[in-house]
């Protein structure tokens, strides 16, 4: 499947800066150990293979999925072969002790990259689950930053989101309150971190669905009303490894919009998608002819899609990767843009939260009214909108 082709894109976006960079980009990383958190995900898979293929002096990387793991070690071989460093996997989460005891007994990287997160919108419809994003996008994130201080590491970088600029959802949100701790634990360690476009295809997006609906034999579904910038997982790679390398204290990089990097809708890419595949895409008006139709118009090389309006909680109009107030470094790179952050936090906002959070855990009990309205605490201008509606509802 040629994803630059169905996401509308001739070439690949990075290209010109890895070329101008090249010779440096392999000294580090061939003369540095890594430890990448969250390796096994699209993102982490992705940075993963673009150090391993740079022969690391040693890369260590952790996951909580044990089975995407065993993908990640499978493709690597088939592609790369072998390391002649030290190369090792750990099925770990990182809030257990275990991974603590796994720290204690090495954690001696240059260079350590958190890729975990809480990634969906749709994460932000229960409470509990909301909970969870919180630990895994904020407090695992301030977790590993202090055992990286505390084993010298000289970086670290973690992936932050587009979403996060000017959030309207929880998960964006987060991710901008994780952004507000790393200030503040910059002064400790240099931190540098990326925002940028969907991953296209990546685990569980709406794209790497289109597969399965096509596996499954089921009907493609898309909004019609949503366009987005795309970017391929080896490119969202690529901007990491960048970002962790060429990163000052405190950069944000980010994809410039450009014309190699252009906004195209979910309806436009299922039906490249479709066509790609030798279907006919055949538009639905219900979800009912959808799945009625599935039974019968492959064996005519057509496909069942429907195309809907969004009306879900969380979902931005547009997207951009910075503010009208942050300071940027637009000539550094070719495709690559860079917000300077200068230091500032508010460490009596940030234990604030922490407390709140605490708090919340200790009582065994909260409800997503008050952690939005925390959340609003710590982003005045938290544009937030809520439908009552949410992705599980729909197909």
């Amino acid at each position: 499947m040629d994803i630059l082709k169905l996401i509308g894109r001739e070439r690949e976006l990075f290209c010109d800066d890895l070329v101008n960079n090249q010779v440096i980009l392999k000294e580090v990383v061939s003369s540095s150990s890594f430890l990448v958190i969250g390796a096994a995900g699209s993102i982490g898979q992705a940075v993963t293979k673009e150090i391993f293929k740079r022969d690391p002096l040693k890369l260590h990387v952790v996951d909580i999925s044990e089975n995407n793991l065993v993908e990640l070690v499978r493709d690597i071989r088939s592609s790369f072969g072998y390391l002649s460093g030290d190369f090792q996997t750990f099925a770990l989460d990182i809030g257990s002790i275990e991974y603590d005891a796994f720290i204690e007994h090495d954690g001696k990287y240059d260079y350590v990259l958190n890729l975990s997160a809480l990634k969906h919108v749709r994460s932000e419809k229960d409470p509990y689950t909301l909970m969870r994003m919180i630990d895994v996008n904020i407090f695992n994130t301030i977790k590993t930053i202090e055992q990286s201080i505390k084993k010298g590491s000289k970086k670290y970088f973690c992936v932050s989101t587009d979403k996060a600029a000017n959030p309207v959802n929880m998960m964006g949100a987060s991710k901008r309150i994780m952004e507000m701790f790393l200030m503040q634990k910059s002064t400790d360690i240099e931190i540098s971190t990326a925002r940028f476009a969907n991953v296209a295809f990546s685990d569980g997006s709406l794209l790497h669905g289109f597969n399965q609906r096509i596996q499954k034999i089921q009907p493609i579904v898309a909004p019609n009303d949503i366009k987005r910038y795309f970017v391929t997982p080896q490119e969202s790679g690529e901007l990491c490894l960048m970002s962790c390398v060429f990163g000052e204290n405190r950069d944000v990089f980010f994809p410039k919009l450009s014309e190699e990097l252009h906004l195209i809708s979910f309806a436009e890419i299922a039906e490249k998608y479709v066509a790609l595949l030798g279907f006919n895409p055949v538009e639905c008006s219900t979800e009912e002819q959808a799945r009625e139709l599935v039974k019968t118009l492959p064996n005519e090389k057509k496909w069942p899609c429907l195309f809907t309006l969004s009306d879900t909680t969380g979902e931005k109009d547009f997207e951009e990767f910075y503010t009208s107030t942050e300071i940027l470094d637009m000539n550094r790179f070719v495709n690559i843009g860079i917000i300077k952050n200068e230091l500032t936090f508010d460490l009596g906002l940030l234990n604030y939260f922490s407390e709140s959070i605490r708090q919340m855990k200790s009582n065994l009990s909260w409800s997503k009214t008050d952690i939005l309205d925390l959340f609003h605490r710590m982003i005045p201008d938290f544009g937030h909108k809520e439908t009552g509606k949410y992705l599980d509802a729909k197909m």
